[in-house]
């Protein structure tokens, strides 16, 4: 069990006032908190940030792929890991691009902190801890589990601000669910192709949103500014006729991706014909993430820069994942 923070780990900032949550709690001292996890699986504990989800680095999480595959070198049969929710679906999407291994890899947190009545961190780090240890959930590669429900890394998105059920897969639909403290998959999928670390270079890659009567100010020296970037588009991969020049312009000189900002269905790639649709966008050089999400496509864009792949090499990379 590795612990990064979050609200799953939270305590009042002082003991003179209100003052608001900040990270505190160990991973000891989740466990303590689960009475059930006393006679479970024996746990190994690490802390490995103690911070908000809002604060973690792409290189926390790279580092913590790489931890993951010495523990499971040396015998570690599943992992749980805890952290804030603000950020868990693109670690888990992260770790799903980065971490190779076969046993079980999940991740959790709350939305209630453990100062609030109906906290939701404990039964949540039962329930992963139990995903983690089932043999049926090896070779899957990152999982969220949440609300007893069981998501893959690829589709899984935080829908709500809130709510204890803010984790659900808009597109798919959870794989699989815990029931009576086991977990149980409803089916069965390919893993998703990892990227090998370590990475070799830096690189930065944004996303840049579409929106009603938006001017595209935010395209004016992109190229100059990062070295790659995602177009969250409307529908299924659409952008303002406008746009269409400087897009393709920009997609001369680094890798352009587009995506749609809806975060559920695919772009297309040759149903519309007009200035800005995706069929006139792909023709200029923009790279389809296909059902990724932005967020999702600007993680592989970023890993894949990252570990040395040039233009032709990330391309093949979004087009091997439609």
């Amino acid at each position: 069990m590795l612990s990064l923070g979050g609200t799953i780990a939270m305590g009042p900032s002082s003991a003179s006032g209100p003052d608001g949550v900040v990270p505190r709690l160990t991973a000891a001292d989740l466990v303590a908190a689960v009475p059930d996890l006393v006679d479970g699986p024996q746990l190994w504990f690490s802390d490995v940030r103690q911070m908000p989800g809002a604060s973690l680095r792409i290189d926390d999480i790279a580092e913590l792929a790489g931890t993951l595959h010495a523990h499971e070198a040396a015998g570690a049969a599943g992992f749980v890991v805890t952290q804030g929710t603000d950020t868990l679906e693109e670690t888990a999407a992260l770790l799903d691009l980065l971490y190779q291994g076969s046993a079980p890899l999940v991740l959790t947190g709350a939305m209630r902190n453990p100062t609030m009545a109906g906290a939701d961190g404990p039964a949540n780090l039962l329930a992963a801890v139990r995903t983690a240890a089932d043999p049926a959930a090896r070779d899957r590669g990152a999982l969220v589990v949440f609300a007893d429900q069981i998501h893959a890394a690829r589709h899984v998105r935080k829908t709500h601000s809130t709510s204890t059920s803010a984790f659900t897969s808009p597109a798919a639909g959870p794989v699989g669910h815990i029931a009576e403290g086991q977990a149980r998959f409803h089916f069965s999928f390919a893993r998703t192709p990892p990227i090998a670390l370590p990475f070799v270079r830096q690189a930065e890659v944004e996303v840049i949103p579409v929106s009603l009567g938006s001017s595209g100010i935010f395209l004016e020296r992109l190229e100059e500014r990062v070295d790659g970037a995602v177009v969250a588009a409307f529908g299924a991969g659409h952008v303002p006729a406008d746009w269409v020049p400087r897009l393709e312009e920009i997609a001369t000189r680094i890798p352009l991706v587009l995506a749609s900002r809806t975060g559920a269905g695919p772009v297309l790639s040759s149903t519309y014909g007009f200035a800005g649709s995706e069929t006139d966008l792909l023709s200029r050089g923009l790279i389809s993430a296909g059902g990724l999400d932005p967020l999702k496509a600007r993680l592989l864009l970023l890993a894949l820069l990252r570990s040395g792949s040039d233009r032709p090499a990330a391309e093949a990379a979004f087009t091997a994942r439609h």
